[in-house]
Order: structure tokens, then C-alpha cells, then sequence
């Protein structure tokens, strides 16, 4: 993965997007209605819950004008409304990474990749 840096007054601060993409699973995973990332096997096609330790896998940081853009591959609960489930998750994201590393999303995209029922 590449690198995301800012300059400031004492020098330059370069943040891996490995730690970002962590940082966001963790605040991700923590959201109403969010059972889990979710990780496509290419060989197959098929979508499993990824563990803890394989969070990353997930999300994918890139940079577009100075600015992050976070893609999620998600699976939800069944029964809660997808719309609260994304407001949840852009709101929750979008405040604690920004306070987290000091740069600003410019875009967060969602992909529900599949419904889990929670018991």
C-alpha cells in the first residue's frame, strides 16, 4: 500500500495507508448494524466475514487531491435499514479518522457485499 503524508512547520508526516485502513475497520466495525467486513475471493467469487487480524483486506485508502477516499466492503445485519446503517458508518468514520490523522476525506464509498442474520 501507498502512503499518505502531510507537510507541517517541524517536517513531514507520512502515515501508511495500512495503518489508516486499520484504523477505519476498528471505528467500522463498532457501528450499528455493520456485522463485519467482507473480503471476495477472487478464485471463486465468493464473499467471507474477515477475521479481526485480516480486517484490512477490506478497505481500500487511496488519495485524490490531497484528500482520503475509503472504499468498504461490508456485510450487514439482516432487518436494519441500510440508508441508517451507511449514515451510521460515513458519520462514525468520517469524524475519527480525520481526528485520527489530521487529513480530510473527500469521499467514503459502501459496498455491502452481504446480509448476515445476527441472533
Amino acid at each position: 500500500m501507498k502512503n499518505s503524508s502531510m507537510n507541517t512547520h517541524l517536517g513531514n508526516i507520512v502515515i501508511s495507508n495500512e495503518v489508516i485502513a486499520q484504523y477505519a475497520g476498528s471505528v467500522a466495525v463498532e457501528c450499528f448494524g455493520i456485522v463485519g467486513m467482507a473480503g471476495i475471493s477472487m478464485k471463486d467469487g465468493i464473499v467471507k466475514l474477515l477475521k479481526k487480524d485480516s480486517i484490512t483486506r477490506g478497505i481500500n485508502v487511496s488519495i485524490i487531491d490531497n484528500k482520503l477516499v475509503l472504499d468498504f466492503h461490508v456485510i450487514v445485519a439482516y432487518g436494519v435499514s441500510i440508508l441508517a446503517i451507511s449514515d451510521n458508518l460515513i458519520e462514525n468514520v468520517k469524524y475519527k479518522v480525520e481526528e485520527f490523522t489530521g487529513l480530510q476525506i473527500g469521499k467514503i464509498n459502501i459496498y455491502i457485499d452481504g446480509v448476515r442474520v445476527i441472533d
